[in-house]
């Protein structure tokens, strides 16, 4: 009895489970066909909409019309023949046959009229109408084909030019740095006759060698702490004389500047001549050459020794001892001058002086510089310019990071900086001893392994030049030169004088 309880007990909970589940599949089955209704609307809508779509930007082209869009279009069979066609123009050009290619050219010109006639008459072309037409054209297209002109020798003869093309600028590019570089090498005619002018000037004028003898408050000046100082290195007279002058106009005390001009000795003479002609508002100018220099020599310099050096010599002025490895720009020989490498003797050259601002012969002053010497270096050597904002003044530009030597001792995101206008404290400099530090990688770099100089500028925000202190015009377009960028030009010319009567005699405008 027990055990039919059991049994009368179970059979209905298994017929509800039963039926439940019976439920739950019709559902699923319900929702299945609902959602394959659903889904098979929007892919049979999609294509329908897209095509839409496609149609509407195809019809926005004023040169699409409804019998191109057709699958017998002949307008754009027509078309496809003219473009194939234009293609084995340029092939036959390239073979020499010039006939064929005249020939192509004709009925390229054919087709167009026709084309150009049926849109005029906005009556779509047929077949018949245009059955002349795309036979002449196709049996030229055949011809073609037949003189090689297919695909593959079509792909390859490009492929050839390309290469020659390559080749070709690589080839101008090569001549362009070189007589681009001679160009920057060059001395002007009108510069070198002004040093013969004013070399002969100063021989044959007594009272000038006097006038400059009797200038004793100017031994005074040049070694007076509270005065603004300045140098300049170079053997550039008209260079020299646009930094003096530019900083001049634009000093609020002008009577406190003291130039030190380095010249050589070659054009020592002409420069004191310059300088002692002509006033620039006060401002005291010493000239002096660096052959005087008793301590500069071989012994103490390591690059008066390099510079001596024969290989060194044909390095710079042979341009067949390392079959062009190296790029010209580094091989100017204005790297064998010393005034290249007195800007790392300067306290050697004024020990009297605590601070002096150093400025390149090709920079241009366009705002008063006196605050520039109540900066407070912080006991750094060197106060210089921020370039950091341009990747190719950084260290890895500079120097050869392949070396051991410079990777133990350098950070290849490093900032340089450029030597236009610097600001030294000589007494950091003479307790750092930097020329040491100088000696020691000049005489590490005897083989030209360790960096290369020379770099330069194209274009400049004219913002920034209004805005600019100084203007620095690096790289090889000096404003000076025929090179010269034309429209930077004017920011140089203008500290010029071209009415003196020395300039007009040696021809400068």
């Amino acid at each position: 009895m027990r055990q039919r309880a059991m049994d009368f007990l179970r059979r209905p909970v298994r017929r509800r489970v039963h039926d439940a589940l019976w439920w739950a599949l019709c559902c699923a089955l319900v929702l299945v066909f609902i959602y394959i209704l659903i889904t098979g609307t929007h892919i049979e809508s999609r294509p329908a909409l897209s095509k839409n779509l496609q149609d509407d930007r195809i019809m926005e082209d004023p040169n699409t019309t409804e019998e191109m869009l057709s699958s017998d279009s002949v307008t754009r069979h027509l078309n496809d023949q003219i473009s194939l066609a234009k293609a084995f123009v340029e092939i036959a050009k390239e073979s020499k046959n010039i006939q064929f290619a005249g020939e192509l050219s004709a009925q390229i010109r054919n087709s167009q009229i026709f084309l150009s006639n049926a849109a005029i008459s906005h009556s779509p072309l047929t077949t018949r109408d245009s059955e002349r037409a795309i036979y002449d054209m196709a049996l030229l297209l055949f011809q073609a084909q037949k003189l090689h002109y297919d695909s593959a020798t079509m792909i390859m003869r490009f492929k050839a030019k390309l290469q020659a093309l390559e080749e070709e600028v690589n080839s101008v590019r090569e001549k362009n740095l070189k007589y681009g570089q001679i160009a920057a090498e060059e001395v002007p005619k009108s510069l070198y006759y002004l040093g013969v002018r004013l070399t002969t000037e100063w021989f044959k004028n007594l009272d000038l060698q006097k006038k400059l003898k009797d200038k004793r408050h100017v031994e005074m000046k040049i070694k007076d702490e509270n005065l603004y100082h300045f140098c300049v290195f170079s053997d550039n007279i008209i260079a020299t004389s646009v930094v003096v002058n530019s900083t001049a106009k634009n000093s609020k005390n002008p009577y406190m500047i003291v130039f030190h001009l380095v010249t050589d000795g070659i054009n020592y003479a002409a420069m004191k001549t310059w300088f002692a002609m002509n006033d620039f508002r006060g401002v005291t100018v010493q000239v002096q050459k660096y052959e005087d220099f008793t301590w500069l020599n071989a012994s103490y310099v390591p690059v008066l020794k390099q510079l001596q050096d024969s290989e060194m010599q044909r390095y710079y002025f042979s341009g067949n001892t390392d079959d062009g490895r190296t790029p010209i720009k580094f091989r100017n020989p204005k790297y064998l001058s010393m005034l290249n490498h007195l800007r790392f003797y300067i306290p050697e050259i004024f020990p009297e002086l605590k601070k002096i601002v150093f400025l390149d012969d090709d920079v241009v002053v366009q705002k008063d510089l006196s605050d520039l010497f109540s900066i407070d270096l912080n006991g750094n050597v060197n106060g210089a310019v921020e370039t950091c904002k341009e990747t190719f003044h950084r260290y890895h530009t500079y120097l050869n990071y392949s070396h051991p030597l410079i990777r133990a001792h350098f950070d290849l995101d490093a900032c340089g900086w450029a030597f236009g206008m610097n600001v030294f404290d000589l007494v950091e400099w003479r307790k750092n001893n930097v020329t040491g530090i100088y000696h020691y990688w000049q005489a590490k770099n005897a083989d030209r392994t360790l960096w290369k100089l020379g770099f330069g500028y194209t274009k400049v925000d004219p913002r920034l030049i209004e805005k600019g202190v100084v203007l620095h015009f690096n790289g090889n377009s000096k404003p000076w030169l025929k090179i010269g960028i034309e429209k930077y030009k004017p920011l140089w010319e203008k500290h010029i004088d071209y009415s003196h009567p020395l300039l007009q005699e040696c021809n400068f405008h």
